[in-house]
């Protein structure tokens, strides 16, 4: 049967019921309902439902998921999409300035069916959009919505202003916040599951002059094992990071900016170190992804869990492996050195811009020039590129948003230390010393490494420049 001439035979379930329960009826004919599904068994609860809705005997045959999810939406979902539902609140929710509401009666909108609809479906769009995160900031005139996708925010269907104190609400209310607490930033998690998918969302907000700024962090809870072989390192540069990880103990640092993918390159360091003989701890602010078969330690400084005192207790519990999710003061500094001093690996981040710079960054913090010498094995700086869209070949196209960018993947720079730097960094070289001993070693640069890629038809100068200017 040809989907797209589809009508509802159905008139009562939703488009979410449909999707949940993975059927969609086809046809009623001489009191049969059939009814595609992708599902092996589809629930039978929900069967005897359309069963008794239509006063038929049901007939079940197999259909293709994505072709049947999107029917589903077309034929059922009449207010599907977050665009959708924005346009049939109409004028109605449009205007001026916030009335003053009554807390019960925020409550109550937050809690209505057309504004959780429009909240889930912002974040399933966002998931569909492949976003990192979902911005929701309130301006005089407007509720602005964008999604970061690719490292790049992007306009997002923008709900009306009206509607921002409810929208607002209804996201605290899912990540247990105080809805009436619009005076001091707040931070809350939300476990979803959508379409099959488990999602864990971050939630950060903030006051702002018209009201609140909210960011949504997605992460996919569903998503698979991390791989080295998949970060996209150069041949040589992943066998000489595999060495430096594969050393008994010292530290491995992994450096960049916020978002350039550094928590993913430890989490695959973890996966290829991991044989079940060695014990392997970790402790991040917070935990992004569970990883199978290691304990992970979530920072939580109200109750005193700090990375420097989630470390210092890490060191009582027998580790081969220590996963630190940044060093960022100089307690934690002294504490992995420390450990990686007595027989331990320590695989950590920090924030600087280039591989040099990590080693200038440590004795700032106030670890002494000779432990940097003899802890730090290697450095990797790194950064993410938008990669050409497959499809379209970056003409632009529906499926990378007209942007003519479809996913991302690293360049990397990699620093190894050798006797020379070590010597170097004892005795207080600074980083363009350390940065051009390097590279006389063949350290390749991030712009290089770009530059590669470029000449591999992946990705595009303006987009190298971008992220290493």
């Amino acid at each position: 049967m040809d989907l797209l001439a589809l009508v509802p035979v159905v008139p009562a379930p939703s488009a979410a019921y449909l999707e949940q329960h993975g059927v969609l009826p086809l046809e009623l004919r001489d009191g049969v309902l059939r009814v595609a599904s992708w599902l092996d068994t589809p629930a039978s609860q929900a069967l005897d439902d359309l069963a008794l809705l239509c006063g038929a005997r049901v007939v079940v045959e197999r259909g293709d998921e994505p072709a049947l999810r999107r029917a589903i939406q077309r034929v059922y979902g009449a207010e599907s999409t977050a665009q959708g539902m924005i346009d049939a609140l109409g004028a109605d929710a449009r205007g001026g300035p916030d009335p003053v509401r009554a807390l019960d009666d925020l409550v109550a909108q937050a809690n209505e069916a057309p504004v959780i609809r429009l909240v889930n479906l912002l974040i399933l769009e966002a998931l569909q959009a492949r976003a990192s995160d979902v911005h929701l900031e309130t301006y005089a005139g407007e509720l602005r919505v964008r999604y970061r996708v690719d490292g790049v925010l992007q306009d997002a269907p923008s709900p009306p202003r009206q509607l921002a104190p409810a929208v607002v609400s209804r996201i605290k209310i899912m990540a247990e916040l105080d809805i009436a607490e619009r005076r001091v930033p707040q931070d809350g998690r939300i476990r979803l599951r959508l379409q099959d998918r488990g999602v864990d969302v971050r939630v950060s907000t903030v006051p702002t002059l018209h009201g609140e700024s909210v960011v949504l962090r997605l992460l996919d809870a569903s998503r698979g094992r991390f791989a080295l072989d998949a970060l996209g390192m150069a041949d040589d540069t992943l066998a000489r990071f595999r060495a430096a990880i594969a050393r008994p103990h010292g530290i491995v640092l992994v450096t960049g900016p916020t978002g350039s993918g550094k928590t993913t390159t430890l989490y695959a360091a973890v996966e290829a170190l991991r044989t079940g003989r060695e014990k392997i701890l970790a402790v991040e602010d917070p935990v992004e992804y569970e990883l199978a078969g290691v304990p992970q330690v979530p920072v939580h400084e109200k109750a005193g869990v700090t990375f420097a005192s989630a470390l210092r207790a890490m060191l009582r519990q027998d580790p081969d492996i220590m996963l630190v999710g940044e060093i960022r003061d100089g307690e934690t500094a002294a504490i992995a050195t420390q450990a990686a001093l007595t027989g331990h690996l320590v695989l950590s981040t920090l924030h600087t811009n280039d591989a040099a710079g990590a080693l200038t960054r440590l004795r700032e913090l106030g670890v002494e020039p000779y432990l940097v010498a003899s802890t730090v094995e290697a450095v990797l700086a790194q950064r993410l590129v938008r990669t050409i869209c497959i499809d379209c070949r970056g003409a632009g196209c529906d499926g990378c948003r007209q942007t003519g960018y479809r996913g991302r993947a690293g360049i990397h720079e990699l620093l190894v230390m050798t006797d020379a730097l070590r010597e170097a960094v004892q005795r207080g070289a600074d980083t363009t010393t350390l940065r051009r001993m390097a590279l006389a070693d063949g350290m390749r640069t991030l712009r290089a490494d770009g530059e590669r890629r470029v000449a591999l038809g992946e990705t595009a100068t303006e987009e190298v420049m971008r992220v290493t200017a």
